[in-house]
């Protein structure tokens, strides 16, 4: 939360803002906590926190991935909720940000579990969700399962069915072609943009991917598609290495399959947190937050950073970055493509129309093309890193909505 308020603060001051609109701009509209009670498998009760995060409803409704993670707190809830606020800005889609989760471990629960628990919290938060007021998407721990039974449960309470209360969904319920891997696309469309602008060929780059989940995964895959040699990615179980260049396609037949990168066949052991300091062109953190700290910017070897995962590097890590003149896109540039292409999916839950897999990957293009050369621009105009233009130009944004509407009473 601290780093979120201090990039927050960098903008308010860069933009001259007065002191009244940086308290409103910190500061969540809606926080809601909740217990989220269990019934077990074998009878036994368990008993979660769930948590609901609001930021800002200045552009529109609230929109934020929901996430299972034993790690989940207020704090970290209301840091991802902000960052959605100024993502959603940045790529000027209509929504203001909110981010959710369950300070649960998905992994040790069977799936009638996982099904119980969703629909208990969706049950929760039902009264301030809905296509008008908030709409949850998939996130860590979360997929399109999830979204489906928060759909259903949502629209049991309302009598009829609600596509548009979620994104992410199954294809079959409505969700959006291209949907799935929307962020990994952004994430490797901004790639390949940062690596052209300092000259260099994908078919002559390297880089390494932290986490091997939604967003590496298919990151990885259209990075090497594009000529770029992944030679190292990592997960929650281990890390693994080839100069050679993985084969990302049989390395996620293998991960399907075994449930960890670990052990691909032809490949090297690696402690997984070299790879985010390897001798590589690219690093492209997509796991968690807080992973390139000052203990290990020193060692980042690449010469630019893509932050595939929401706030994967800390204030101190970005100014020896800086330093070092390592390029660092940030995370609400980087990885907005899950976004974009959610307000597609609401845009076809509204209109009851489903658009091809082209054109959805056509405007998701057009839409991080855009973004990129807005925050390329602010930044050179200004002297300011992309984080620092990224963030001033969402804060912008959302304030100029809420000037034009005025504050009630």
């Amino acid at each position: 939360m601290a780093d979120a308020h201090a990039q927050l603060a960098s903008a308010i001051d860069h933009l001259g803002y007065e002191t009244g609109m940086h308290r409103m701009l910190a500061t969540s509209r809606r926080e809601l906590m909740v217990s989220v009670p269990l019934r077990r498998d074998d009878g036994s009760t368990a008993v979660y926190s769930g948590y609901r995060v609001q930021h800002n409803f200045s552009r529109g409704p609230a929109k934020g991935g929901l996430r299972f993670a034993p790690s989940v707190d207020i704090d970290e809830v209301r840091a991802l909720a902000m960052w959605m606020t100024w993502k959603c800005a940045l790529v000027d889609v209509p929504y203001g940000g909110a981010k959710g989760g369950i300070a649960i471990d998905p992994r040790e629960h069977s799936l009638a579990e996982l099904e119980r628990v969703t629909r208990r919290y969706t049950s929760e938060v039902l009264p301030i969700i809905g296509p008008t007021k908030d709409i949850p998407a998939p996130d860590i721990g979360t997929d399109e399962r999830t979204m489906a039974w928060i759909m259903d449960t949502y629209s049991a309470a309302v009598g009829y069915t609600v596509p548009g209360v979620v994104t992410g969904k199954p294809v079959s319920l409505g969700g959006s072609l291209g949907r799935a891997s929307a962020t990994s696309r952004g994430v490797a469309n901004i790639t390949l943009m940062a690596m052209a602008s300092r000259g260099m060929r994908p078919e002559r780059a390297t880089a390494s991917v932290q986490g091997f989940g939604k967003v590496g995964r298919d990151a990885a895959r259209f990075l090497a598609a594009a000529g770029v040699r992944v030679i190292a990615v990592s997960d929650v179980d281990g890390a693994i290495y080839d100069h050679r260049g993985l084969d990302i396609g049989r390395l996620a037949e293998h991960a399907a399959r075994t449930g960890s990168v670990v052990g691909f066949e032809g490949t090297e052991s690696i402690d997984p947190r070299s790879v985010l300091t390897l001798d590589v062109d690219v690093v492209v953190p997509a796991a968690v937050e807080g992973v390139i700290t000052e203990h290990n910017a020193h060692q980042v070897q690449a010469s630019i950073v893509v932050e595939g995962a929401n706030g994967p590097t800390t204030k101190a890590a970005d100014s020896i970055l800086r330093e070092r003149d390592v390029l660092v896109v940030p995370d609400i540039l980087a990885n907005a493509g899950g976004v974009v292409v959610s307000y597609f999916e609401w845009v076809q839950a509204n209109q009851a129309y489903q658009w091809s897999e082209r054109d959805v990957n056509d405007r998701l293009e057009e839409r991080m093309t855009r973004a990129w050369h807005d925050v390329v621009d602010y930044a050179g105009a200004h002297d300011l890193t992309y984080r620092q233009a990224a963030t001033a130009l969402a804060v912008r944004r959302v304030t100029e909505a809420h000037k034009l509407r005025g504050l009630y009473p």
